[in-house]
This record gives structure tokens, C-alpha cells and sequence, in this order.
């Protein structure tokens, strides 16, 4: 009824007769046109029953990821620090050492690709795809293009790689790939002002949506850097604000709940804080960030850990576990997993065995700290040494 008609009529009714012939009106014409444009979430491909059984697979007991998608920029670097030239053959040798470590399988759900690895293969001719799966290990792929700065921000950064996503994400799941990680950062010192945290959380609830659309688990990391001198109180008032933008737009975004896992950075003082903190206090503050900001249909969360040390990243995962979660606690570690077996490898043949064997040692403490059963006794010094950089890029 328009408002000419409305007005002409009622000037010829009684106020009640009017009102009852305008209700009548609006339950016939005006509540079926909002009915008829409520929008309904229904994912292109219809992948949901496999996002959440793919998310519930990686989330299994006692299992974590293994990250091991270093661009190969940054993998050269790893290569570098045992005196290696940054070649695709030295490349494939490392990662083939990694996949190939014999019954690995028991300790990792995970394990997140590089682009070369994903379609690469062993020196014997097995893609490496099909060793991780035969292992019990989800193969996973990096499809974001990297930090870049973000323009009128205070010297922040932002994350590309949305344009092409979606056919990106749809050749990778062919490939075998089912799940995926798209990192941004959060930079404490720099702020974070409004627009570098909307941006970050805009960013990943849309790789995430497409991400799903494509038959791949979106693993959602918006990381809060270690960098600056700030305390452990100011690290949990950025990651509350941060976290909260991020689930908001995964809604906006209808993006499945029960069909991502989360990679955040724990809650800890910044690297360069003079007062630390302890295990137990970095496990009460990291649970609470999680109790208020993540919902329990969250299948998992897979910690990332930024520097910390070997032991140091088992002890805080170790702490979290004391008591049952919501969701599954465990560990999406890449140079908390590869620190000491690169320095066991050494790029030498003759020590793959042996670097495997240390693979296995750091796989199976994180495995016993998503068990709450960790006991850092017995672990060498090495181990114990931190490895943060600053200004760190993947």
C-alpha cells in the first residue's frame, strides 16, 4: 500500500477500522517481501559434511600440525643457517626428509605446504601429497601472497592474495590439498590502529569463506607479533579486540563455524618485557582470551609458536591442557618442530635418520603436551634456546 493510498483511505475510515485494514495489509504484503529477501547461507559446492570432517580429523588427540610452508625465500634462509645453497633439489631433500619421517603419522594430523611442495615429488618419484596421506597426515597448503604495507596506517602491514583465490583454492584441493592457512600479523608497538586490525580480520574471514567454497579448511591466524616491551596484560587487551573483529566477520562472511581451526599466538609478554612469564600464567591468560572470544563449535586450536623456544612452546601448550577444553588445544609449529632437526640434518645424507629421530622427539612432547602429559626433563640445551627474530617474515 503506498503512502498516497494509506492516507486517502484512512481520511474516508475510523481510526480502528483504518488500523486493522493496515495491519491486515502489512501481514499480507509486507512480512512475505522480507520473508522473500532473507538471505540463506549455502556454500557453492556443498562441502560442509567434509570441512567439518577434515577439521575433527586434524583435531584428533594427542596430533598437531606440522608447518612447513616457508616460502622458499625464507626456506633458503633455513638452509643458509647450515651452510646450504638455496636450490629446489636442497629444498625437495629437506622437505622429503620431513614427510618421510617414519611414523610421524602418530604425532601430526597436519602438515601445511608450500606451493613448490604441494606438487612436488620424492627423489623416488612419490608425490609428496600421496606420502603425508598414506602417513595419516591432511596435507595442507600457504595461499596467502605475503605481508605487504598497508597504506595510512602507523607502518603496518596487510595480506594479499584474494584476487584469483578462489581458482587458486580449487586447483589445490584437486591436487590433494584439504585444508589451508592464510597468515596476517598484528603489530603491537605500531599501534595496532583500527584500520590494520579491520583490515587483518576482513582479510581472513574472506579467504576463510572462500577457502570453504572450495573444499578446503581455512585455518584462520591473525598473528599478534612478540615484538615490543609491552606486558602480558597489554598482549591480552589487543588479541580480545582483534579476535573479536575476526569472528564478526567470519559471521558477516557466513563462514562455518565447525569447518575452521584457529592458529593464534599465545598470550605472552612481549620479547622484549623484562618480566616473563611463567607457564601457568601464560596458559590462564591465553584460556581466558580463548573463553571469551572463541565459541566451543570450534573444532580446534592450533598454536603457532612465534619464536618461542622449543621447550618453551611445549611448556606453555603443556599448561593449557591441565584441565579439559572446549576444543582441541594443540600446536601448528614450524621452527618449534624443525629448529633442532635442521642441526641434526646438516644437509648430510648420512644424517637423515638421525634428524628424523629428532623430529620425532619434538612431535611426540608437543603430542604429550596436547595430552597435559609433557615433562621437560631430560631435554637437551639446545632446546631450551629462544628463537625469536624481529620483524619477522614467513
Amino acid at each position: 500500500m503506498s503512502a498516497g493510498v494509506a492516507f486517502s483511505q484512512g481520511m474516508s475510515l475510523g481510526k480502528s477500522e483504518f488500523a486493522g485494514k493496515l495491519m491486515k495489509q502489512s501481514a499480507a504484503t509486507i512480512a512475505p517481501a522480507k520473508f522473500q529477501n532473507a538471505a540463506v547461507s549455502v556454500r557453492a559446492a556443498g562441502y560442509d559434511e567434509e570441512l567439518v570432517k577434515t577439521a575433527k580429523k586434524i583435531a584428533s588427540p594427542g596430533r598437531g600440525i606440522l608447518a612447513m610452508d616457508e616460502s622458499n625465500a625464507t626456506c633458503g634462509l633455513r638452509l643458509a643457517s647450515i651452510g646450504l645453497e638455496n636450490t629446489e633439489v636442497n629444498r625437495q631433500a629437506y622437505r622429503q626428509l620431513l614427510v618421510g619421517t617414519p611414523g610421524l603419522g602418530e604425532y601430526v594430523s597436519g602438515a601445511i605446504l608450500f606451493e613448490e611442495t604441494l606438487y612436488q615429488s620424492t627423489t623416488d618419484g612419490n608425490k609428496m601429497v600421496d606420502v603425508l596421506t598414506q602417513a595419516g597426515i591432511v596435507p595442507g597448503i600457504k595461499v596467502d601472497k605475503g605481508l605487504v604495507p598497508l597504506a595510512g596506517s602507523n607502518n603496518e602491514s596487510w595480506c594479499q592474495g584474494l584476487d584469483g583465490l578462489a581458482s587458486r583454492t580449487a586447483a589445490y584441493y584437486k591436487q590433494g590439498a584439504r585444508f589451508a592457512k592464510w597468515r596476517t600479523v598484528i603489530s603491537i608497538p605500531n599501534g595496532p590502529s583500527e584500520l590494520a586490525v579491520t583490515e587483518a580480520a576482513w582479510g581472513l574471514a574472506r579467504y576463510a569463506a572462500i577457502s570453504q567454497d572450495n573444499g578446503l579448511v581455512p585455518i584462520v591466524e591473525p598473528e599478534i607479533l612478540l615484538d615490543g616491551s609491552h606486558g602480558i596484560d597489554r598482549t591480552l587487551e589487543v588479541a580480545q579486540k582483534v579476535w573479536s573483529k575476526v569472528f564478526f566477520f567470519l559471521a558477516e562472511n557466513n563462514v562455518l563455524f565447525e569447518g575452521i581451526l584457529l592458529k593464534p599466538s599465545m598470550v605472552t609478554p612481549g620479547a622484549e618485557c623484562p618480566e616473563r612469564a611463567a607457564p601457568e600464567k601464560v596458559a590462564e591468560y591465553t584460556l581466558t582470551l580463548l573463553k571469551r572470544r572463541v565459541p566451543p563449535s570450534v573444532p580446534g586450536i592450533m598454536f603457532l609458536s612465534g619464536g618461542q623456544s622449543e621447550v618453551e612452546a611445549t611448556l606453555n601448550l603443556n599448561a593449557m591442557n591441565q584441565s579439559p577444553n572446549p576444543w582441541h588445544v594443540s600446536f601448528s609449529y614450524a621452527r618449534a618442530l624443525q629448529n633442532s632437526v635442521l642441526k641434526t640434518w646438516k644437509g648430510q645424507p648420512e644424517n637423515v635418520e638421525a634428524a628424523q629421530k629428532a623430529l620425532l622427539v619434538r612431535a611426540k612432547a608437543n603430542s604429550l603436551a596436547q595430552l597435559g602429559k609433557y615433562s621437560a626433563e631430560g631435554e637437551a640445551e639446545e632446546a631450551k634456546k629462544g628463537m625469536f627474530v624481529k620483524g619477522y617474515t614467513y
